[in-house]
């Protein structure tokens, strides 16, 4: 299978770089997968689970709000943040999750309400990566 280069940025450090056979990135709209000499283009992404195919392999993460540009021999993906399974803290995730909820039953403006269910959306895709991951393990 052809491969192509990717490299995943966050604010804080290059989260991964290497040769990659494809990568599925949860965008605006729906999921994106991305193969060697897709055709040129950028996009928003949400947060959900990133899955990376490498040699065969496919590893998953959790990826934060960000952009992507794609060529054909390269993506570069922007995110606020990225984590593999075992980086995520569980209980900091459910306590997010939680005064999320509870935010948006308090529902005060529309503004508000985007800011929570995107935290909410941040919470959930953290601990599905976490409990998925902790899954396949056993």
């Amino acid at each position: 299978m052809n491969k192509f280069f990717l490299e995943i940025i966050t604010p804080e450090k290059t989260f991964y770089r290497g040769e990659v056979e494809s990568i599925n990135i949860p965008a605006l709209g729906g999921a994106c997968t991305v193969m060697a000499g897709h055709q040129p283009m950028v996009f928003a992404t949400e947060p959900g689970v990133i899955r990376i195919t490498e040699n065969g392999k496919t590893r998953e993460a959790f990826m934060s709000e960000g952009f992507v540009e794609v060529r054909p021999d390269e993506t570069i993906a922007f995110s606020q943040a990225v984590e593999w399974p075992e980086d995520i803290n569980e209980r900091r995730a459910e306590e997010a999750k939680e005064r999320a909820e509870e935010q948006l039953r308090r529902n005060r403006s529309a503004a508000e309400y985007r800011l929570n269910r995107q935290a909410l959306q941040r919470a959930f895709a953290r601990l599905r990566v976490k409990h998925h991951n902790y899954m396949d393990q056993n």
